[in-house]
């Protein structure tokens, strides 16, 4: 279905090359073949370090249109003891290239520590430090916090305001966040895949997030799920389930 992406976490990872990836792809291949099988990917690398221009101008090149990038935001500006001080470190994140996506640029996640609690002055302010465009390109932010005390519709009414998509983790660590109105996007991470199912989840399950998904989009919103972390290894088998049933 139109405005749904799916896709997994990054592109190189060792496991996959055999698995999913054909045995002999080379390396630098294996963004494109991605990009041939998922119709999106959730960048990890700029969670821990800057980019460069040449290199998102390198990854937008590498996949078709429809494809699209999330990208995780930096630990520097969600990794601290007060999120309202991020304002220069969120500046330095936005200035590193990642306009060169264009309209390959998916949202951004914001990845708070799993010890952050909620304080609504400070996730306001912080709320208040994100964007709305970067060199005339429009951004898209959500917000995924993992500890159980933003389960408070305190939290959601501020991701309302602001348009901040509150991001759904099927998770078996930490809390499950389910608010998919708080912006006219949806974000998924689904970290619950088993090693003994092929797809890593059972089909019953994958029917479920179809059917889920499929709704969010037919009331107009955009939607991104992610298939990440539990066993990785059956992300992309994951994926290619999901995208085949939406």
């Amino acid at each position: 279905m139109s405005g749904i992406h799916i896709g997994i976490g990054g592109w190189t990872y060792e496991p996959w090359r055999g698995l999913f990836y054909p045995e002999g792809l080379p390396q630098a291949r294996e963004l494109a073949y991605v990009g041939e099988h998922l119709t999106a990917t959730e960048i990890n690398a700029t969670f821990y370090r800057r980019q460069s221009p040449a290199s998102f101008a390198k990854w937008r090149d590498a996949v078709p249109a429809h494809f699209r990038f999330a990208l995780k935001g930096s630990r520097y500006c969600t990794n601290r003891k007060d999120l309202a001080e991020a304002g220069e470190s969120v500046a330095n994140f936005m200035a590193q290239g990642l306009v060169e996506l264009g309209d390959k640029l998916g949202p951004i996640n914001w990845q708070l520590a799993a010890t952050k609690k909620f304080e609504p002055d400070e996730i306001a302010a912080f709320l208040a430090l994100l964007p709305a465009t970067h060199e005339g390109l429009p951004l898209r932010h959500a917000i995924e916090a993992r500890h159980e005390s933003f389960d408070d519709p305190a939290f959601f009414d501020l991701c309302r305001k602001s348009g901040t998509a509150v991001v759904l983790a099927d998770s078996p660590k930490y809390a499950v966040l389910d608010a998919p109105d708080c912006a006219p996007f949806v974000y998924a991470r689904l970290q619950n895949a088993r090693a003994d199912l092929e797809t890593g989840y059972p089909e019953a399950e994958l029917d479920a997030w179809a059917e889920r998904a499929r709704g969010w989009a037919s009331e107009g919103r955009e939607v991104f799920a992610f298939f990440i972390n539990g066993a990785k290894e059956r992300a992309p088998a994951a994926a290619m389930g999901l995208i085949g049933i939406c």
